[in-house]
């Protein structure tokens, strides 16, 4: 079974730190489809991105960080999409312009591959249109 949707790392990071960036009926929706045991997907490359942001002191969380991640990705709270051939595969039909950050590529790529929506504030993605977008 699919996903319902697949979250940007910012949005999965705002919604799983509380984050007021996150809008309460956006963050009520998560909530909604974890608690339902159909929890959002995440690409695997988001959770390289939250190492990354914790090893620069951007990513501040209670806890070290060996603890938090894999709470943060257990598979009740996201549903990790891999980045296998279908991904990799999608890849060469993004867009010619489509900008150069390897993170968001995979991501919009993994969202593409699996045909569902993503949830992202990330204005480069959006403004591109090359994956639909999710609205909750």
């Amino acid at each position: 079974m699919k996903p319902p949707l697949l979250l940007d790392t910012h949005v999965w990071l705002w919604w799983l730190l509380g984050q007021p960036e996150l809008p309460a009926r956006e963050r009520a929706a998560l909530d909604a489809l974890a608690a339902a045991g159909t929890p959002p997907g995440l690409a695997a490359i988001s959770l390289w991105e939250a190492q990354m942001l914790a090893a620069k002191g951007r990513l501040k969380v209670d806890v070290p960080l060996t603890h938090w991640l894999p709470t943060a990705a257990a598979p009740e709270v996201v549903d990790l999409i891999p980045m296998d051939v279908a991904v990799i595969l999608a890849l060469d039909k993004l867009p010619a312009g489509f900008h150069g950050d390897p993170a968001d590529r995979i991501i919009v790529a993994s969202a593409r591959a699996r045909g569902i929506p993503l949830a992202t504030r990330d204005g480069n993605i959006r403004r591109s249109r090359a994956v639909k977008l999710w609205k909750a």
